[in-house]
């Protein structure tokens, strides 16, 4: 089968990429598109993605957040995509607006409708102060546009329940799910003697991740709080009560080590599907997650973890006193997680190409 793939920018691996990379490990002979590449930041199957202008601009590969006014711009001036017998956009902000010769069907893996036009407020931290009113005002017209790029979609796919529901409710269009791909191979349970008494938060350090609200739960706590990521919270550490530890970037096996290793993953960000949740249970790890998102697919209440209803400094505080004294089944907590396998990933995401290419649902 000829494939051609759209990605927005090819800058570090994460979830996104990681859909990317075993959407070529299924199609390795596709056309891989997007704006800017940072090859050295990633592995060699990325090599050949064909950059768009915005590669060639001075700051592009280091700042991409910078030149998003520029994305729609960046798939417009491209060729339509020929010759290949279908099209797979990875979606998030932009690709599915990549041109495609007529009669070509377009297959959109959505894993958001684009956060900065529909949920402004969330991602307001990542635009200078200065700029946020203008940038807002902005959205409205990205709204537009990314409703009429929607609808030349042949077929959705959403990363969960919830992302399906914002595209029902934003582009009045349907959408299958398909969990994207976890490394259940990597991410396995440890020795269970070796579980500490700390709890584990991980996500980039910006507002809709909820960071700022873990931390403040742990102040005063009598429980140890470990915090992996970077991001917009410039001052984390500082502010931190003595209690909180945050080790920044780490390297993927002392992420393993520190899943395998904590009582709990505090999550209660309102994500579209959350990877880190669904990492941490495949290490039989259970999460505190929030009743709504993509916890919902991931987090059995009383069985893999604990839900709250509201982000909100005491529900949580009685969510970690909770998971501080309740045993959960590790082996099943796990057993669950594999369900969210890369094995599994590739082989729906190829039924749903051989069924839109043999003129199936769109």
């Amino acid at each position: 089968m000829r494939v051609a793939i759209a990605h927005e920018w090819l800058v570090r691996l994460a979830g996104s990429e990681r859909c990317v990379e075993q959407l070529l490990a299924e199609f390795p002979d596709a056309r891989l598109l997007t704006t800017v590449v940072v090859p050295s930041r990633l592995p060699a199957v990325f090599g050949r993605a064909e950059a768009s202008f915005l590669q060639r601009l001075p700051g592009a590969r280091g700042h991409h957040e910078w030149f998003l006014p520029l994305m729609p711009l960046a798939w417009r001036l491209r060729a339509p995509v020929d010759g290949v017998d279908v099209v797979v956009s990875s979606n998030h902000a932009c690709a599915k607006a990549v041109r495609i010769a007529p009669g070509i069907p377009h297959l959109c893996y959505c894993h958001a409708p684009m956060r900065y036009a529909w949920d402004f407020a969330s991602e307001s931290e990542r635009f200078p102060a200065w700029s946020r009113p203008l940038a807002r005002t902005a959205m409205v017209g990205f709204r537009r546009w990314d409703r009429g790029k929607a609808a030349k979609v042949t077929c959705f796919l959403a990363n969960s329940s919830a992302v399906a529901g914002r595209i029902r409710r934003f582009y009045g269009r349907d959408a299958q799910v398909v969990h994207p791909p976890v490394r259940t191979h990597w991410f396995t349970p440890g020795d269970a003697s070796a579980r500490d008494e700390f709890f584990l938060h991980v996500s980039r350090l910006t507002g809709y991740k909820r960071a700022r609200l873990v931390v403040e739960a742990f102040r005063g706590s009598p429980h140890r709080l470990v915090v992996v990521g970077q991001g917009e919270w410039r001052d984390a550490g500082r502010v931190a009560p003595p209690n909180v530890r945050f080790e920044g970037e780490v390297t993927d096996e002392r992420l393993r080590h520190l899943y395998r290793s904590a009582r709990a993953l505090v999550y209660p960000a309102d994500e579209d599907f959350g990877i880190v949740m669904a990492e941490a249970q495949a290490c039989g790890t259970p999460v505190i997650g929030l009743r709504r998102g993509g916890a919902l697919d991931i987090v059995e209440d009383g069985v893999t973890g604990w839900l709250i209803d509201d982000q909100d400094v005491d529900e949580l505080r009685t969510a970690v006193a909770r998971a501080a004294s309740e045993e959960l089944d590790a082996a099943e907590i796990r057993r669950r997680a594999e369900r969210f396998s890369e094995a599994r990933f590739r082989r729906e995401i190829r039924g749903a190409v051989d069924e839109l290419v043999a003129g199936g649902p769109g």
